[in-house]
Formats: structure tokens, C-alpha cells, sequence
């Protein structure tokens, strides 16, 4: 199922392909706008939501490889199938390396592009959601005093805190405080909780 808000952007120099896409997709219930240029695209601006890109590979000025790059360089992630009259085996290779959802070579079955776009907005979907909980959560953390920071995973650990107020050399009754004070910032329902927190925090920080 397809969100009402979801978006599929369709970009490709030729008008003739870009009319017959754009109604291919209307038909199917999904939202378009399309564009003649990669830097078009670049210009626009990308509404909230579930989105795909359709991007044409060989096109003047910044081609759809080139695209990819800057979308990648500049933090902005949505799924992109490819389509191409003039595909080979170590482009697709190097799109899908790169990140690419699907590599389509003209002419392509009307479904082959349906089902794709559809699975690639499923996917940025589950990473819009998953982004926005990342946001939340670093929202949240933000909030604790520094102390509360190196508190927050001795006790996500399952340390008592008799056993933190002696890692931190400070009392257990203070540590009872810093407790109540991050599980109600963090919003955690339990220690179990607060540790997949921490453990999502740690992730995110290696990226």
C-alpha cells in the first residue's frame, strides 16, 4: 500500500518519456513531478515524506550517475531506480553498489517500473521512520546534563547504583537522583528500555 503523501520524482531529459512515465505512474494512484534536469532536481525542494526517484542515466550535463554522487555527498537519501536505453552489466553494477534501489534497461515492462517504485518507497518509508526516531531519540539525549550522560549507560548496563556511586566516586543517593532524572528525560519505560537506547546511540555514532 502506498501513503497518500508518497512522491515519486521522475527525471529524464526526453519529454516523450517523461509524459509516458508520469502517466504510468498517475494511473497507479502515486503522486509525480518531474524534471528535465539532474540539476533541476538539485533545485527543487523535497517535500516531507515517502519518496523514489526515477532517473534517467545518460543525460547532458550531470548525469544520473553524477546525481547519485551528489545526492549521496550531500546527506540526502531517497531511493533511485535507474532506467537506460544504453545500460551494461558494470554500470548497474556500480549504481546498485552505490546504493541504487533498481536498474531498469529500456524498454522495461510497465510493471518491472511499478513494482519497483513501489518497493522503493516501502523502503524509504521504513528509513523516513527510522530517521525520524534517530532525531527524537538524539533530541532527547541532548537534554542530559553531562554527568546524566556518563551515568545513563553504567545504569542501562544494569549496575545498581551503589555499584555506580562507586565507579563515578560519588554517593548512591546522587545516583538515585540522576536515575529518576534520565529515565523521565529519555522517556524509558524500563532498563531494557534505556539500554537499546544507549545501544542505538552508540550505532548512530559510528556512522
Amino acid at each position: 500500500m502506498i501513503e497518500p503523501d508518497a512522491i515519486v520524482f521522475v527525471v529524464d531529459d526526453d519529454p516523450s518519456v517523461r509524459r509516458s512515465t508520469e502517466r504510468l505512474l498517475c494511473s497507479a494512484g502515486l503522486k509525480v513531478q518531474t524534471f528535465s534536469s539532474a540539476r533541476e532536481f538539485l533545485g527543487s525542494h523535497r517535500p516531507e515524506g515517502p519518496a523514489c526517484l526515477v532517473l534517467d542515466v545518460r543525460m547532458p550535463g550531470l548525469s544520473g550517475m553524477d546525481l547519485q554522487r551528489e545526492l549521496a555527498q550531500s546527506g540526502i537519501h531517497v531511493p533511485i531506480i535507474f532506467i537506460t536505453a544504453h545500460g551494461d552489466i558494470p554500470m548497474s553494477v556500480r549504481a546498485m553498489k552505490a546504493g541504487a534501489a533498481e536498474f531498469l534497461t529500456k524498454p522495461f515492462r510497465s510493471r518491472s517500473l511499478l513494482d519497483a517504485v513501489r518497493a522503493a518507497i516501502e523502503r524509504d518509508r521504513s528509513a523516513c521512520k527510522e530517521r525520524s526516531e534517530a532525531r527524537e531519540l538524539h533530541e532527547r539525549y541532548e537534554q542530559l546534563t553531562p554527568r546524566e550522560r556518563e551515568v545513563m549507560p553504567l545504569i542501562a548496563s544494569g549496575m545498581l547504583n551503589k555499584q555506580v556511586a562507586g565507579e563515578l566516586a560519588t554517593t548512591e543517593r546522587t545516583i538515585k537522583f540522576h536515575r529518576a532524572h534520565i529515565m523521565q528525560k529519555m522517556k524509558a519505560g524500563s532498563l531494557a528500555d534505556l539500554g537499546r537506547m544507549v545501544g542505538k546511540l552508540a550505532a548512530s555514532s559510528q556512522r
